[in-house]
């Protein structure tokens, strides 16, 4: 967590904002990486 996210566990569990502003990126790269995986499929699939 600390390396992807600039905040240990402990922090982020403590810190509201800290846990806000890590959820939204974790929604942000999951988004992301649905887009990629749906494109894949698409121009991948015989």
């Amino acid at each position: 967590m600390h390396q992807s996210h600039g905040c240990g566990f402990a922090e982020y569990e403590r810190d509201l904002e800290k846990r806000l502003d890590v959820e939204k990126v974790r929604d942000k790269e999951y988004k992301k990486g649905l887009e990629i995986a749906a494109d894949a499929n698409r121009y991948h699939t015989p």
